[in-house]
């Protein structure tokens, strides 16, 4: 029996690692092609360039991994199926669950490693990925000017172009910004941006400033040219590594997750707690109904019944409206900022399920692979990659669905999440009985429809 176990093993393993590698590579070149553009006339070193492709590696390999498991288990079963070895196994006693247990212990294996690797590593590498991203694109400003929209990151300048020819920029305008005692405008027909070791240079043709002195408006000059050059030091030239402990859900470990769910149930409960003293304000006992409707139901009830008092005198229902009013106002600001904080926890939260979903999917891909390539009884790389791309993508699908709705507040996280890997498991577990039990899955009696169409 360890001998099989061990073949099995290696049947598994080595389309896993072929089939990654491949995926891998996929994504991996459809990334390059869509971020090339960020590394051209940028000047970088080649050492700034693979560390950025490298650190980008963390969620593809997060994703091509199950998918690859699931090509592994198609290919591997599906070829031993092809070549009748499924068959002798069983006609030696051996049943179907005992050939999968070596596969289903590799898959937890996997599963676990991924986990380790989604909670801790792969964060890290989107926060410094992004980090560089970010320091890339602010490398060389004049890659960055785009017809109609404000450019803000020349040092001292703002700037706006009207159009863009090759490196020639028509109708350019720029404006000084800062706490400087004169305020500078420059407009020119044409232009061009460049830059030196230390500094960037702006050549301008066929223009006129404009000075205002900020404390005296009195104080106006007008000057036209034919050429002006700025020279603007800017030390960003050459790339600058920030350092910021903000970070999206995508770039938090699981302890900053936790800590950060604490302080948004910190937050939530101080608005509850704010709540509850406006309707204290107001003679009402501190409630803290479920939504702002609610609230105002209560609000204008109360109100009526206070003027419906007889005993009450005009003065008092006056104060009681104006401070049922100024209640009113308070609460839909505080539901207001309720809700988003309930949003920001739904998405930390959601994040945190993901950490612990697409590892674990890894085992339903295994049964659902290896029953799949016995039904088929085909472990080519082509019908392998063709059938794992269908049940990915569906699968993906689902799941960006549910975390979209888990993040709006829709679902709950949990539901959203795991709801995808729910639906796997039930398909797994289905093909995974009639596998064992040696039956076609889906079993349909046609005698009816030959009988009718006898008639």
């Amino acid at each position: 029996m360890r001998l099989l176990n061990r073949y099995i093993l290696k049947q598994l393993l080595t389309p896993f690692f072929f089939s990654l590698l491949v995926i891998v590579f996929i994504l991996f070149t459809q990334f390059l092609l869509r971020a090339i553009d960020r590394f051209l006339g940028k000047g970088l070193d080649l050492p700034t360039i693979f560390e950025y492709l490298f650190l980008n590696l963390g969620w593809i390999t997060a994703l091509a991994v199950p998918m690859a498991v699931l090509v592994a288990a198609l290919m591997s079963f599906g070829q031993m199926s092809e070549d009748n070895e499924i068959g002798a196994m069983r006609s030696s006693g051996i049943s179907f669950t005992a050939i999968i247990k070596p596969a289903i212990i590799v898959g937890f294996i996997i599963a676990s490693i991924l986990i380790l690797f989604s909670a801790f590593i792969m964060p890290e590498m989107n926060f410094k990925a992004r980090m560089l991203s970010g320091d890339i694109y602010r490398k060389r400003p004049d890659m960055n000017i785009e017809p109609g929209y404000f450019m803000d990151d020349l040092p001292s300048y703002s700037m706006i172009i009207k159009d863009k020819e090759d490196d020639v920029f028509k109708e350019v305008r720029i404006f000084s910004k800062g706490s400087s005692n004169t305020q500078t405008s420059i407009y020119s027909k044409t232009g061009k941006l460049s830059t030196i070791d230390d500094a960037i240079v702006l050549d301008l043709f066929d223009g006129e400033i404009h000075e205002l002195d900020v404390k005296d408006y009195s104080n106006y000059r007008r000057i036209e040219f034919t050429k002006h050059k700025i020279t603007i030091p800017a030390d960003d030239l050459f790339l600058s590594r920030r350092d910021t402990t903000s970070r999206s859900d995508r770039e938090m470990t699981l302890g900053m997750i936790k800590n950060k769910r604490k302080d948004m149930f910190d937050r939530i409960n101080i608005v509850k707690s704010r709540i509850g003293k406006a309707f204290v304000r107001t003679g009402i006992d501190s409630l803290v109904p479920l939504d702002f409707s609610t609230s105002e139901i209560i609000l204008n009830s109360y109100l009526e019944n206070f003027k419906s008092d007889t005993s009450k005198i005009e003065s008092e229902i006056y104060r009681k409206e104006k401070d049922i009013d100024i209640a009113r106002r308070q609460l839909r600001n505080e539901y207001n900022l309720l809700r988003s904080y309930s949003k920001s926890n739904n998405k930390y939260l959601v994040e945190f399920h993901k950490k612990f979903s697409l590892p674990v999917a890894c085992i339903l891909f295994i049964l659902t692979g290896a029953s799949l390539g016995v039904l088929f009884r085909k472990g080519g790389f082509t019908i392998a990659i063709g059938l794992s791309w269908g049940f990915f993508l569906v699968y993906y699908i689902l799941m960006i669905g549910g975390e979209d709705l888990a993040d709006r507040n829709i679902l709950s996280p949990f539901v959203g999440v795991w709801g995808p890997n729910a639906i796997l498991f039930l398909i797994g577990s289905y093909l995974l009985i009639y596998t064992v039990r040696e039956q076609p899955p889906l079993k349909i009696n046609i005698n009816p429809f030959q009988k009718f169409f006898k008639k």
